[in-house]
């Protein structure tokens, strides 16, 4: 009679985890989204630029009051109303690329600003149409915000979410090169026309000429928006079923990520009150507090914004060596302790000083405009990422950024203090030091939410 043998069972083999999903980037398809984003970033500040500098002018075409100072006054406060309406497209644009896409919002945001800059360079003057005029330059401005409050967060996620995880840093560098060229081709083109136009002919016709440019501008860089694709890690999430990915409405996009937000607000804080006080409130301090000529003035910030250009990348490519969290807490430990040497350089007077105070200065504001358009994208994951980084952003510029030549100014009429501009911009790099520690290390990673990201050299 046989025997049974004993058979030990056959346990199950343990398995071996799934590699998570890679996305592989398109090198030519990167930088097709790099050119199409910072187009864009570049024709909102070519806009700031002109608007800024020709607001002389634009005040004698709409508000003829014959008053100087109410003129320029009015002129810049239809140019301030364009702030008050961006969390408002924010708070539109950024969820409905969340819904509908990234590439798609752009394209509209595209269109949008091209129409409201076209659409002022066409207005009738208050000579020929009376009250029309100053309200038809109201109507265009608050367009132009509008669109605004969609541009720069869907700009940088574009890039963010295109770019491989190892060079995020350089390839969103490239959207603040775009502000700066923007704004160099806006306050030259100005320059170079008062150069060459008498009065008359420039407040006759030729204001018209730099706003009338916006037209093929836009029509360029709709044309490369258009040509893109949606962002590998916006149609993953799209590939999902309904059920899993359930639409996110606004309150969420807020109380669901109040701790990002407030990091975001923070970081935006110190990033755009040194931007703004470098690039928009310094030309009119030198000026009108320290009796600067007003053309030294203007090409001296030139001269700092072409030295900003070409450091950008570089300083972007070493955010992903170093990561995104040193060179911002650097920015903030120089502005805080460089701020008033700097100033106290300006206040000297001479071309060379200034030259090295604002040199000194731009620098520094580099290590912002170097990591931001990186890090902030990394602080939301990318179900919500366009719609609270639209918030957030847009709430504290509108907030802090774009009142920062304001805020100074008012300052230094109540103190009489003329330091009030290196002491505002030591307050900033405080909060931003402070987001700063409680911020992640986003360089090298995968965006939260997203695949890891590589260039196929990295395979």
């Amino acid at each position: 009679m046989p025997t049974a043998t004993a058979v030990a069972p056959t346990l199950p083999r343990p398995r071996t985890p799934a590699p998570p999903e890679v996305t592989v980037t398109d090198p030519a398809l990167v930088k097709r989204a790099v050119k199409a984003a910072a187009l864009g970033n570049a024709m909102e500040w070519f806009d700031f630029g002109v608007y800024s500098y020709i607001a002389v002018t634009l005040g004698k075409v709409f508000f003829p009051s014959g008053n100087p100072t109410a003129q320029l006054l009015s002129t810049f406060g239809a140019f301030a109303a364009a702030f008050l309406v961006r969390p408002v497209g924010g708070m539109v644009f950024g969820p409905l690329g969340d819904r509908i896409g990234r590439q798609k919002v752009l394209a509209i945001t595209m269109i949008m600003m091209a129409a409201g800059t076209f659409a002022i360079g066409l207005i009738p003057s208050y000579a020929t149409i009376g009250v029309g005029a100053p309200l038809l330059l109201l109507g265009a401005r608050l367009v132009q915000g509008f669109s605004t409050g969609g541009e720069y967060a869907g700009a940088s996620t574009f890039i963010a979410e295109y770019a491989p995880d190892k060079k995020r840093g350089f390839f969103g560098s490239w959207l603040e090169f775009g502000t700066l060229a923007g704004y160099i081709g806006g306050a030259g083109l100005v320059t170079l026309m008062t150069a060459l136009l008498s009065t008359e002919d420039l407040l006759a016709w030729g204001w018209r000429i730099p706003f009338l440019i916006a037209g093929p501008m836009g029509i360029i860089g709709l044309y490369l928006r258009m040509r893109l694709e949606e962002t590998p890690a916006f149609a993953a999430e799209v590939e999902k079923s309904e059920a899993e990915r359930p639409k996110v409405p606004l309150r969420d996009m807020i109380t669901g990520q109040w701790r990002a937000l407030l990091l975001c607000m923070g970081l935006v804080l110190v990033f755009n009150v040194t931007d703004y006080m470098l690039l928009s409130y310094m030309p009119s301090y030198l000026t009108s507090e320290l009796k600067y000529d007003e053309t030294h003035g203007l090409l001296v910030v030139l001269g700092v914004m072409a030295l900003m250009m070409i450091v950008q990348p570089f300083a972007g490519a070493l955010t992903d060596r170093i990561g995104r969290r040193p060179v911002i807490a650097a920015g903030c430990a120089g502005f805080l302790a460089l701020s008033v040497p700097a100033i106290l350089l300006i206040r000297q007077g001479s071309l060379l000083a200034v030259a090295l105070g604002m040199g000194a200065l731009g620098l520094l504001l580099v290590c912002f405009t170097a990591a931001m358009p990186a890090a902030l994208p990394a602080l939301f994951p990318t179900k919500v990422r366009y719609g609270s980084l639209s918030i957030g952003f847009n709430i504290s510029v509108s907030l802090f950024g774009g009142t920062t030549p304001l805020v100074v100014t008012a300052l230094i009429g109540a103190t009489g203090n003329m330091m009030m501009p290196a002491y505002y911009m030591m307050a900033a790099a405080v909060i931003g030091g402070v987001a700063v520690w409680f911020m992640a290390e986003s360089a090298g990673r995968p965006l939260p939410g997203s695949a890891p990201s590589v260039a196929p050299s990295e395979r």
